[in-house]
């Protein structure tokens, strides 16, 4: 049987390790290059059961949940997970909260939901309560480092899977975009939905051009085509490119507030965030009511195994980034990731939590 939830549950164990698993290939977008992915892993304990968060980050994560973050949990109430986060918040507040310190919370947040769900034998889509059954994808990829060939390859394999809507990266050569935009849409035929992702390598001047040829190979959503800093430039995109193309944004959100921004900005069509970055499933949620004020929908960026089940809970969410780095992964290293049935992903609801099981002993040969 598992826990009443008017039981004190404390937390027992907190720990945290790194693990760097090289990429299957070379892989660029249009501001960055790497070779590998490190995963960041928490495993915490409480009432004989043991949960797990994780996050995409440098190790240094791990070292902070390690050495300040869990000890700040022990002995504290599992169950009550607004008040651990209320207090590692404030742990974090002269270690520098964004970034690193964001993507350690993020990690430990997950964790503390999915702990919770264990011990009341659920799953975290129950225990948030379904939005609804299951989650549209789209595949992701498609980066600048790959040749014509390997593109188009991964691309079409996706829709010939079912997944109606995919994503390439932009912005390392912009004179060769078009061309590689053209190829894209030849491999994927004339339905299937087809998004870029600049990561903010284009001038705003440069984004409205490429906007008009990428708009004539039917691209209907164009990420961060400028820095997402920049919220002027992303209005002015907004308002000037073509109709039915949308600007999206959002990934490297830290907090509600600097959603909130971004929507007050009216920077982005379609707002994105990262429960690995903007304080796991707490801060993911938060984003979904923003997007709700500002009736403005929500995408799930990267990492599908950790926000399958939040996904589903999000209201205002359209769809996920199903991530050819992450899936590989996640596919790797957890028991239980999912695949797509028909351009979605469904959460199994026999396993309690996400749904997920950490593969300690195949991920000792990547530990950090």
């Amino acid at each position: 049987m598992g826990h009443r939830s008017s039981e004190v549950v404390p937390i027992e164990r907190c720990e945290a390790r790194a693990y760097e698993i090289p990429t299957d290939a070379p892989e660029a977008d249009g501001t960055a290059e790497w070779n590998s992915t490190t995963l960041v892993v928490v495993e915490l304990t409480a009432g004989g059961k043991r949960g797990l968060g994780y996050t995409y980050a440098d190790a240094a994560a791990a070292s902070l949940i390690q050495r300040s973050l869990s000890e700040e949990l022990m002995g504290h109430d599992v169950m009550d997970v607004p008040a651990r986060m209320v207090s590692l918040l404030t742990r974090v507040r002269n270690k520098g909260r964004p970034g690193l310190g964001a993507m350690a919370l993020s990690a430990v947040d997950a964790a503390l939901w999915d702990t919770k769900a264990r011990l009341l034998e659920v799953p975290l889509v129950r225990l948030l309560g379904a939005a609804r059954d299951w989650v549209p994808v789209y595949g992701s990829g498609g980066f600048t480092s790959y040749s014509v060939e390997r593109l188009k390859e991964q691309l079409a394999g996706w829709v010939e899977q079912g997944i109606a809507r995919v994503k390439m990266k932009v912005g390392r050569h912009p004179d060769l975009d078009g061309d590689r935009v053209w190829a894209a849409r030849e491999a994927i035929g004339p339905d299937a939905q087809l998004f870029v992702d600049a990561n903010g390598a284009y001038t705003a001047k440069q984004a409205l051009v490429m906007a008009e040829d990428f708009a004539e190979a039917g691209v209907v959503w164009f990420e961060e085509p400028v820095s997402s800093d920049d919220l002027e430039g992303l209005h002015l995109l907004r308002q000037r490119i073509p109709s039915g193309m949308n600007v999206a944004a959002g990934e490297y959100g830290w907090d509600a507030i600097y959603f909130r921004r971004m929507l007050g900005a009216q920077a982005v069509d379609v707002l994105q965030a990262d429960a690995s970055r903007c304080l796991g499933v707490t801060g993911f949620l938060q984003a979904d009511a923003l997007c709700e004020a500002f009736q403005v929908p929500l995408s799930g960026h990267c990492a599908p195994g950790l926000h399958l089940h939040v996904a589903c809970a999000a209201r205002n969410l359209v769809h996920l980034e199903y991530f050819h780095d992450h899936v590989r992964i996640e596919h790797l290293l957890f028991d239980g990731a999912r695949k797509p049935v028909k351009g979605a992903l469904t959460p199994d609801l026999t396993r309690p939590g996400m749904g997920l099981e950490f593969k300690r002993q195949d991920a000792e040969r990547y530990a950090v």
